[in-house]
C-alpha cells in the first residue's frame, strides 16, 4: 500500500532523513520508534507532502504521492494526527469532528454516530470547546477527525505524548479498537513498549537512518532494543 525508497529528507546542509525506506501492507499496523529527534515526525509530514524531500519515492497505491501537493494526499486516504493534536481550540468538539469530513460532507451523520461509538465521550462533550477538554480527551478528538476523513491509511504521531499513565492505557485501547476497523495504521511513537505491543512490524529511526526493522515480537526480543527503548 505504502512503499517509501530511498527517501532523504535535508534542511540546509543537516540530514533529517537518510535513505529512508520502509513499507506498509494493506491493513497493517506498523510502528516506528526511536527517541526524540530521530526523525519520526519529519517522516510522517514527508509523506503527507507538508516538508519537501530531497529525493526518493513515496507511493501510495503504486501512485507518487511525493510529487502531489497535501490536499490531494489527503484525498487519496492518507490522514494524519499530527503530534500536538492541531485542534481548533475555539470551536466545538461537533466542530472540530465535521472539520474532519469535508472531502466528505454527505457521510458526516454517518460518520458522526461511528465515532461517538468509539468515542462516547465526544457526544457527552460535542457542544465544548475542544480546548477545554482533558489531554486525553483532546487526543481522542484529534483521532476521531481524522477518522471522519475515511482514511485508507492513518498516520499517528506521538498519540501518547504528555499523557498520565492511565490515559495512556486507555489510549492503547482505543488503539487496540482502530486495529479492528481494517485500515492501515502507520505510528511514530516514543513509547517503545505500546508501539511494539500493538503493531505487526516496527522499524527503529535514529538519527534520521533506520537501523533496525522486523516483527514487532523479534524486535522486543532484540537485546539492544530492550536495553536502549524498553528499559529491560
Amino acid at each position: 500500500m505504502l512503499q517509501i525508497n530511498n527517501m532523504i529528507v535535508q534542511y540546509g546542509a543537516a540530514y533529517a532523513l537518510k535513505d529512508v525506506s520502509l513499507n506498509v501492507q494493506n491493513g497493517e499496523f506498523v510502528s516506528i520508534i526511536g527517541p526524540n529527534g530521530a526523525g519520526k515526525t519529519t517522516l510522517l509530514r514527508a509523506i503527507s507532502r507538508l516538508v519537501p524531500i530531497t529525493s526518493g519515492t513515496i507511493a501510495f497505491e503504486g501512485e507518487r504521492v511525493d510529487l502531489m501537493e497535501a490536499g490531494k494526499v489527503v484525498s487519496k486516504g492518507i490522514i494524519q494526527v499530527p503530534e500536538g493534536r492541531k485542534l481548533v481550540g475555539t470551536a466545538s468538539v461537533l466542530d472540530n469532528l465535521r472539520l474532519g469530513a469535508y472531502l466528505g460532507w454527505d457521510q458526516v451523520k454517518k460518520r458522526l454516530t461511528s465515532m461517538y461509538e468509539m468515542f462516547p465521550i465526544l457526544e457527552e462533550r460535542k457542544n465544548q470547546q475542544a480546548r477545554t477538554l482533558s489531554g486525553g480527551e483532546q487526543q481522542m478528538l484529534a483521532i476521531g477527525r481524522a477518522l471522519m476523513g475515511n482514511p485508507k491509511l492513518l498516520l499517528l504521531d506521538e498519540v501518547t505524548f504528555g499523557l498520565a499513565p492511565i490515559l495512556v492505557n486507555q489510549m492503547r485501547l482505543k488503539l487496540q479498537e482502530l486495529r479492528q476497523l481494517q485500515i492501515s495504521i502507520l505510528l511514530a511513537e516514543q513509547n517503545a513498549e505500546l508501539a511494539l505491543t500493538l503493531s505487526d512490524r516496527c522499524y527503529v529511526l535514529e538519527q534520521g537512518i533506520i537501523s533496525r526493522e522486523g516483527l514487532a515480537s523479534e524486535l522486543r526480543d532484540d537485546p539492544q532494543v530492550r536495553a536502549a527503548y524498553l528499559g529491560l
